[in-house]
């Protein structure tokens, strides 16, 4: 992936507003190279980062994630980064779009294939919207997957999730197969003050790679 230079004078920063209903966290944002999913792997991890979070999957959430996730899957696995813009345009419409895209294809080019849907802050939204979830249903360009594609989902793993905030979750049939994690303090995700809660997701991410791992 060669060095990244993270343009960022101080410490990594959190905003939120009311655009939509949901609460976004931001840093300076470099863009990094995407990659597609290796041939036909068992798994495939698609992950939606969060606004402006640096990093190829992104350095809070999807990069150590990943990493943790090959360790623990019983199968082998590739993974994907959902190409949106990610900033406060809030385009979670856009990053929709590209992740359905993304499954259908790689669904008819690897019939066997299982998909981990993971998504931070603002990309938990984008989750959210191809899941088909009520808050965002109305959103423009929003696209949803297919319910041929919904059994070929064996795990959703959303962090920070601004959704979870306003009172909804995942429909229905991806509830059990749903791992939700919220920072104490969060205001994104929950009614806390802590700016800095929702930059501090490294302890959930061995329950969530067990949890993906369970559900395989």
């Amino acid at each position: 992936m060669g060095d990244r230079k993270v343009l960022l004078p101080g410490k990594w920063r959190t905003a939120w507003g009311l655009a939509a209903m949901v609460t976004i966290a931001a840093t300076v944002f470099v863009p990094q190279s995407t990659a597609h999913a290796d041939s036909c792997t068992a798994v495939d991890v698609v992950v939606a980062r969060g606004t402006g979070e640096p990093g190829w999957l992104g350095d809070e959430v999807g990069d150590p994630l990943y990493g943790m996730l090959q360790d623990r899957l019983p199968v082998s696995a590739s993974a994907y980064r959902v190409n949106y813009p990610a900033d406060y345009g809030f385009a979670v419409g856009a990053g929709s779009a590209d992740l359905v895209a993304h499954l259908t294809a790689q669904a008819a080019a690897c019939p066997g294939q299982e998909f981990v849907l993971v998504g931070y802050s603002q990309g938990a939204a984008v989750v959210h919207t191809a899941l088909g979830t009520g808050a965002v249903s109305w959103y423009p360009g929003r696209v949803q997957l297919p319910d041929y594609l919904g059994d070929r989902v064996a795990a959703v793993l959303l962090f920070g999730d601004p959704m979870r905030a306003v009172g909804w979750s995942v429909p229905g049939p991806f509830l059990w197969r749903t791992g939700d994690w919220c920072t104490g303090g969060d205001p994104v995700c929950g009614s806390g003050v802590d700016a800095d809660a929702h930059v501090a997701y490294g302890s959930d991410l061995v329950a969530a790679a067990n949890f993906a791992a369970e559900h395989l």
